[in-house]
């Protein structure tokens, strides 16, 4: 029983590893995609005539 119990808490803990390396990559990638977007547009700025 006790030994079930470790297998279960090892494979949780390294899917819960996994998850988290998964999100914290998918977080930077959109979090510089974002930041390259809203620095063109700043730069566009200027470019716009109403």
């Amino acid at each position: 029983m006790e030994e079930k119990t470790y297998k279960t808490m090892g494979g949780s803990g390294a899917l819960n590893i996994a998850v988290g390396v998964v999100v914290l990559v998918v977080g930077v990638a959109s979090g510089v995609l974002l930041v390259i977007s809203g620095a063109r547009l700043l730069s566009g700025r200027s470019k716009i005539l109403f």
